[in-house]
Parts: structure tokens; C-alpha cells; sequence
């Protein structure tokens, strides 16, 4: 087959309409082949690229076109003890491929080594026939009007959500669309989306990856995805139409519906490792092409991987290919499949410049001067498994994080906890302790009860302690995300003493209060809300925390089941918060008080009406706090420069078992108060009062009120 030198960059293989230019980047390579299969996966070609410019290896093929099937082989140095592992008999995926079909079959010739001997000479066994083919496609795709719908991040609402298990089980999806894109973008999904009120999807993760051997070979799966190997291709299995291209297509689709309906749509990219393990891992791609150049090595002995992640291996961010290869993949998915914004799976992996996590790294300097990925919305799990990986509040200037903290101390408040009150408080006003001093907004901060890693809201306040024997890992947590034991509600507050379900109607009904609860903090708390998909509707696990493997009915929503009070109960706090500007402030509290009252932005008042001072925080056994947001007091003009006025709220919180009497402030605060939110109500929190100041409010014991002031 005829083939012209090409050139070095894009790097991957584009087609310009005339033919396709391959472009792979090996400095540690002497030889490499492109590798053409026909449709039925037969190796019908080798061509060696005949050019290599900066260690790139390139070629021109005038007579490839899109849908064809490809790979490379790479011939050069085999010294794992000096970090080098070419093998030409290993077939190997392409980085920038944009499309992938098929599926690896774990089988030895995918290895360097033999299965009942790893520490035996190199298995030389050809793997063509194991791995999946990279694809040719056509780029074009008509986007007509589609703009993106650029919510400003106070004003943003997310729904963590799987792809698959959001649509796998729903009765108004067809069939064959369920768990796939096109599922997703299906009416009957964009409307529950839309009726719910977020603002943003985030997907978890849908860029290529594999299911593991060790999980296949017990006949479980890889649901969540965090083990990419293809950063630039959109996930095959989620596609309705086809791998050969088309899932491209799909997913851009997918993202236009979205946009549509104002929805943004934020990937899950998990840069810090890839499917490839460690030194005894397959090989796949990185490993063969130049294993020393994408992979953080042990200094003293580099046939091993350094594991900041606790998956085996780490990608190698102090190489300017890799950090070339990752910025290349951001911009693909912004530029080209008009995605919002990323949300980067332990963040704290991508900035070691040496060993320590850096705020100067190579990997934020890149990210804040890139003129496409700087513009998107950028939220890092903020850690990784290695020392001195936990990281929240450490992230630099446009980058929000996710906050375990404030996870954390909203569920130890309303469990009860004692010594809570103050922590609370921070979090409850956007965790300003975190992240004012580094010059961010409240909306740095991304809140969330629940998420993927973890129980879901049911579970949460149903379960004593994990049940992950679905996981069939012998009781242990096996390879969740972040690792630790799953903290549930302990104690008679939240789960009763019974775990799972009941038809204690008197357990029913506290559990369901409890829900009601966390999900009106969290809507109701300063900075970014994230909702884990399915909690709106009482998704339950079985009390499984950890559902990596899970890629069944434990993890799909169950629509035939919906809690209807709680989904309606959810969209009701979603439309308050949308609606006054006082429940999601762009800037800090800081005392500043309004021209008509004198009243203070924010004012934290004990159950007397009095505002608290300090030895009242100071009680370890308070469970019951006041807290007075003046709509009048919002110093940030909107985007018009016009003034933003809102009315004031009042948000009266018991944590407490028994029933709290609190009475409301003298009528400078407000004369009259309308009950908007009261979580002890069981019509989606309804309450139709009217109250006037002085007047007592009894909150019920494990309850949260909420009062707007009358105009």
C-alpha cells in the first residue's frame, strides 16, 4: 500500500478527506508498524511509518478513510530494569485514537509474562487476536445551533450520574436505547432531568476503558469506568448505533440534546493512571510504546511502577509528552464533542512533580494558560492513595473541589454528633475556612452527601455498615475509588436498629425524614450542590457501598419504584434554590449589613430568638441552630449591574431526638414569616403556615424548617 511521509502532528490518525495521516510518539521506539485490519478483524497490512521528526513516527496513507480498523506494533529495547518494554509481537492501541471497537480477551498473549510463571522469560505471543481495533473517523458532525448553555457555577446544579444505569432499566426508553447514549438523550430522560432542576450532568467516567481480568474471571465488570485506556475515545459499550465511529457520533448527539434543554454536560476523567497495571499488568498501549516516557518508575529500580493511586501505576506528568497527550484529550472533548467541563478523578496524582503535590505544578500552569480548558468548569477530587495526598482546599484559582468535609460534617450533625454546631456552620455558608484564604468563591467548594463511592442517600440512613458481598471479596472494600470504610448513620437516630427495609411504619417515616433533611442542607447550603443520580427517587444498593463491579440491577435506577414524595420534595428545594439569589451568593458572608434593617448578611440565633455569641458555640451538646440569610444584603450586582434583591429566609435545624420550641426573632428581622420547607411533613414538605415574630415554631426532633420572610 502506498504510503508519503505525512507529518508529526495532530499526532493519531486523521482523515482529511483525501486520505488518513498516523502520527505516533515513541522516543524510546527503533521501528514502528501500522497495522490495517479488514472488517471481519483480520490483519490484512503492515506498513512501516517511514518518518520520525521529535520521536514522532509518521505517515500518509492516501487510501485509508474513515471505518477502518488499526494499530501499531513498536520495535525497540525490552529492559524492564531500565524501564523499557517494546515487544513487536504485542498489538498496541493508538492514545489518540478517537474511536475503539472491541474488547480485550484476557489472554496470556496480552502479557509479557506466562500466567503460572511471571517471573519467566518474555511470553513472545502474538496478541492481535486478543485486542480491540482502533477506528478511522470522519470528524465532521453537524451541530446546527448548539451553544453551551455556560451556567455561571453559583448558579450550577449537579446529577452525578452513570450513563448506563440511568436509562438500563427505564420502561419509556426503548430497548434497544436503554444504557446507552442515545438512552440518555431519549425524551423520556431529558424530561425527568429537566423537571428535576440540576443544571449539569456529570457523567462518570465514558472515555474508553476495559474490565479487568481478576473482575471478569468472577464474573463481574467494570461499571464505574475508572480505568481508561482510550482518553480520547467515548466509551463503545454505551453505544446504540455501532463501534466502528459511530458511538462518536451518538455521543455528540447525546451532548446536543443535552445543551437543548440548558443542560451541561461534565465528564469524569480518570488521567492518573490507565488500564495497564502494573509491572505484572497487560500490555495494551503506553507499556509497549514507550513505557519509561508515560509512566512514573521507581528510581532505584525501574522495572516497577510508582502507585500514587492504588491501581498500579501512575502516568508520568513530568513528561512533557504526557502532559501534551492530556491537553490534547481535554481540548478534543471541548472542542470537538462540546463537552462543559471536567471533573478530574484523584486530582492530587496529576500535580507530583517529584513526590509532593505542587499548586505550581507543570499540570496547573498548562490547564490555567490553555485559552479552550481554562474557560470550562474544572472540579478535582481533590487527593490520591499517596502521602500527602488529601488535598482539599489546596487546589488553585479556578478550580472547584469536591469537599468531603462538608460530606462528612453534615451527616455527623444530623446524626447527632455532639461538638458539630461549629464545623456545621462553615460548611452549611460555603466552607470559607477551606477556601477564602486562596482567593476562591463559595463555589470552589462542590457539596455533596452522597456520590458514587459510597452509600447511596437511602442506604445511608438504612444500613449499620456495608453489605459488598455482591463484591465477592472475601468482606474486605476491594478497589473503590477512595478506600476506608463507608461511614453510615450509626446509632438509633438514623438507621433504627434495623438495617434495610422495614414495615416498621414508625422507621419508615424517620428514614424518610432523614432524607428529607440531607437533601435540603445540601440545597440549601452555599457553593455547588451535587446530587448522586437515583437519590432523588430512593435508589437503594442493598446497602452496598462500593459497587465498582456491580454492572447490573444493583446499581441501575429502579423506575418502577420511585419514591414519589422524596422526587417531588427534591424538585421543590432545587426550584427555591434556583429562585432567590440568597441560597447560592457568589461571594463570602462578611458582615455586611442591609440599608433598610441594619441586619447582618448572615446571623446564627439559638432557640430563644437570640443570636448566639460565643460560649454558645462553645456547647458540645447543642443540637438545635437559627440561621437568618438577609436577601437585602447581597452585594454582588447581576450581570446587568442592576442590584440583587432578595427576601430573607430563616432556617431553623434540630438534630436533636426531641422536639425543639424555637422562637422567632422581634419583628426587625420580620414581621411575618411564611413555612416553606418543614422535613417533618410528609406532603413534600409542605407546610401552609403563617407566623408572625415572637411566635414559637416547634420543630419537631430530627427536622429542618424553613421560613420566608414576607414581602
Amino acid at each position: 500500500m502506498k504510503v508519503w511521509p505525512g507529518k508529526p502532528y495532530p499526532l493519531g490518525a486523521v482523515w482529511d478527506g483525501q486520505g488518513t495521516n498516523f502520527s505516533l510518539f515513541s522516543e524510546a521506539a527503533e521501528r514502528v508498524q501500522l497495522c490495517l485490519f479488514d472488517d471481519s478483524g483480520e490483519e490484512e497490512d503492515r506498513i512501516e511509518l517511514p518518518v520520525r521528526d521529535a520521536f514522532c513516527w509518521h505517515g500518509f496513507l492516501p487510501d485509508v478513510g474513515p471505518g477502518r480498523r488499526y494499530g501499531f506494533r513498536v520495535e525497540g529495547p525490552w529492559a524492564p530494569e531500565e524501564g523499557h518494554r517494546c515487544d513487536a509481537s504485542k498489538l498496541l492501541l493508538d492514545p489518540y485514537a478517537k474511536a475503539i471497537e472491541g474488547r480485550v480477551d484476557w489472554d496470556e498473549a496480552v502479557f509479557t509474562h506466562r500466567f503460572d510463571a511471571p517471573e519467566s522469560e518474555r511470553n513472545r505471543a502474538d496478541s492481535a487476536g486478543r485486542m480491540p481495533r482502533c477506528v478511522v473517523i470522519d470528524p465532521s458532525f453537524d451541530w446546527e445551533e448548539d451553544r453551551p448553555p455556560s451556567t455561571p457555577l453559583h448558579e450550577t446544579i449537579i446529577y452525578e450520574v452513570h450513563v448506563k444505569g440511568f436509562t438500563a432499566r427505564h420502561p419509556d426508553v426503548p430497548k434497544p436505547l436503554r444504557g446507552t447514549y442515545a438512552g440518555l438523550a431519549h425524551p423520556a430522560a431529558l424530561s425527568h432531568l429537566k423537571a428535576l432542576g440540576i443544571t449539569a450532568v456529570e457523567l462518570m467516567p465514558v472515555q474508553q476503558f476495559v474490565h479487568a481480568k481478576h473482575l471478569l474471571d468472577r464474573g463481574l465488570r467494570n461499571y464505574w469506568g475508572y480505568d481508561s485506556i482510550g482518553f480520547f475515545a467515548p466509551h463503545n459499550e454505551y453505544s446504540s448505533s455501532g463501534e466502528a465511529g459511530q458511538q462518536v457520533r451518538e455521543f455528540q448527539q447525546m451532548v446536543k440534546a443535552l445543551h437543548r434543554e440548558g443542560i451541561e454536560v461534565i465528564i469524569d476523567v480518570a488521567y492518573n493512571h490507565t488500564a495497564e497495571g502494573n509491572h505484572l499488568g497487560p500490555t495494551l498501549a503506553f507499556k509497549g510504546i514507550d513505557n519509561s516516557a508515560y509512566y512514573r518508575l521507581v528510581d532505584d529500580d525501574r522495572r516497577y511502577y510508582m502507585d500514587y493511586t492504588g491501581t498500579g501505576n501512575s502516568l508520568n506528568m513530568r513528561h512533557p509528552h504526557v502532559l501534551q497527550l492530556i491537553m490534547d484529550s481535554l481540548r478534543h472533548w471541548v472542542v470537538e464533542m462540546h463537552v462543559d467541563g471536567f471533573r478530574f478523578d484523584l486530582a492530587s496524582a496529576l500535580a507530583r512533580e517529584l513526590h509532593e503535590v505542587d499548586r505550581l505544578s507543570s499540570f496547573f500552569e498548562a490547564i490555567h494558560q490553555d485559552p479552550v480548558v481554562s474557560q470550562t468548569k474544572l472540579i478535582a477530587e481533590p487527593w490520591d492513595v499517596g502521602e500527602g495526598g488529601y488535598q482539599v482546599g489546596n487546589f488553585p484559582p479556578l478550580w472547584a473541589e469536591w469537599n468531603d468535609a462538608y460530606r462528612d460534617t453534615t451527616r455527623r450533625f444530623w446524626r447527632g454528633d455532639d461538638g458539630t454546631l461549629g464545623a456545621f456552620a462553615r460548611r452549611l455558608t460555603g466552607s470559607s475556612d477551606l477556601y477564602e484564604d486562596t482567593g476562591r468563591r463559595p463555589f470552589a467548594s462542590v457539596n455533596f452527601v452522597t456520590a458514587h463511592d459510597g452509600f447511596t442517600l437511602t442506604d445511608l440512613v438504612s444500613y449499620e455498615r456495608s453489605h459488598d458481598e455482591a463484591n465477592d471479596e472475601g468482606g474486605s472494600r476491594g478497589e473503590g475509588e477512595s478506600g476506608g470504610a463507608e461511614e453510615g448513620f450509626h446509632g438509633v437516630s438514623w438507621n433504627c436498629g434495623v438495617e434495610g427495609d422495614t414495615d416498621d411504619p414508625g422507621i419508615r417515616s424517620l428514614r424518610a425524614r432523614h432524607k428529607r433533611n440531607l437533601v435540603a442542607t445540601l440545597l440549601l447550603s452555599q457553593g455547588v450542590p451535587m446530587l448522586l443520580g437515583g437519590d432523588e427517587i430512593g435508589r437503594t444498593q442493598g446497602g452496598n457501598s462500593n459497587a465498582y463491579c456491580q454492572d447490573n440491577e444493583i446499581t441501575y435506577l429502579d423506575w418502577e419504584g420511585i419514591d414519589r414524595d422524596l422526587l417531588d420534595f427534591t424538585r421543590r428545594l432545587t426550584a427555591l434554590r434556583r429562585g432567590h439569589p440568597v441560597l447560592r451568593r457568589r461571594r463570602w458572608f462578611a458582615g455586611d449589613r442591609d440599608d433598610e434593617h441594619g441586619l447582618k448578611d448572615v446571623a446564627w440565633l439559638r432557640a430563644d430568638g437570640r443570636e448566639m455569641d460565643e460560649a454558645d458555640w462553645e456547647k458540645d451538646f447543642a443540637k438545635s441552630l437559627g440561621v437568618f440569610l438577609n436577601g437585602l444584603a447581597i452585594p454582588t450586582p447581576d450581570v446587568h449591574g442592576e442590584r440583587i434583591v432578595d427576601r430573607s429566609f430563616l432556617l431553623l435545624l434540630n438534630a436533636g431526638a426531641d422536639e425543639v420550641s424555637f422562637e422567632l426573632p422581634g419583628e426587625a428581622w420580620g414581621a411575618s414569616w411564611e413555612c416553606v420547607v418543614d422535613t417533618a411533613s410528609t406532603s413534600a414538605g409542605k407546610r401552609d403556615r403563617k407566623l408572625r415574630a415572637g411566635e414559637s415554631v416547634a420543630l419537631t426532633g430530627h427536622s429542618l424548617v424553613l421560613l420566608h420572610r414576607g414581602s
